[in-house]
């Protein structure tokens, strides 16, 4: 997507699930963060008809350095990560612990994807890469894409590198039983796991 002057902006639509059949367009859309958008890229993101934003920012990021939606009905700040014990921040990337540590706050974005209004929903944290890629990737698996698909997605953003993904996707398999189980534990319910999935598919379906 053309959005001045952010990064890592993108449908993700096209991405191929089972069977064939793919994300819808303007279904699911990820950036960087929104301060350095310009007066254009502004307007593209309301010419898309955008339902929802939702910020994974922490809430201090999201203070310094603001979206020009803040005060827009379609946004939300919804820190997805805290800081675990043993945090690391120089330490090489590695989702599992965050994820592990923070599943009601990934359950509370995940939720409001699931009860976005109409139109495309937009997530972005700061740099487009760690917690958008964590969102997207979960959204993704809950509409049925596989690893490898999820996997090509997260390293189309620079300085993504595919084992942090693999890694994530294997954890949630082998410690949660799978992506929708480890929201179901945060606490999202079965309607919104089909809410998703139907969003981003266009196949209506009956609650998981």
């Amino acid at each position: 997507m053309d959005l001045p002057d952010c990064v890592n902006a993108r449908d993700l639509g096209g991405t191929p699930l089972a069977g064939g059949a793919t994300i819808r367009m303007r279904a699911l859309l990820r950036s960087d963060n929104h301060d350095l958008l310009t007066e254009a890229g502004i307007a593209a993101v309301r010419e898309l008809g955008v339902g929802r934003i939702i910020d994974l920012r922490h809430g201090w990021e999201a203070r310094e350095f603001p979206s020009p939606f803040v005060d827009d009905e379609i946004y939300r700040n919804l820190p997805l990560l805290g800081v675990y014990p043993g945090f690391d921040p120089t330490a090489p990337d590695d989702y599992r612990p965050e994820v592990d540590h923070a599943p009601e706050r990934v359950a509370a974005a995940f939720t409001a994807f699931a009860e976005a209004p109409p139109g495309p929903v937009l997530v972005h944290c700061h740099a487009g890469r760690d917690r958008a890629g964590i969102m997207t990737a979960i959204a993704l698996a809950v509409a049925g894409a596989s690893h490898e698909a999820i996997v090509a997605d997260y390293t189309a953003t620079e300085g993504a590198e595919a084992k942090t993904m693999q890694d994530l996707l294997d954890h949630f398999d082998s410690e949660h039983g799978g992506v929708p189980a480890y929201l179901a534990n945060g606490g999202v319910s079965p309607h919104h796991l089909t809410a998703v999935r139907e969003r981003l598919t266009g196949v209506p379906g009956q609650d998981s």
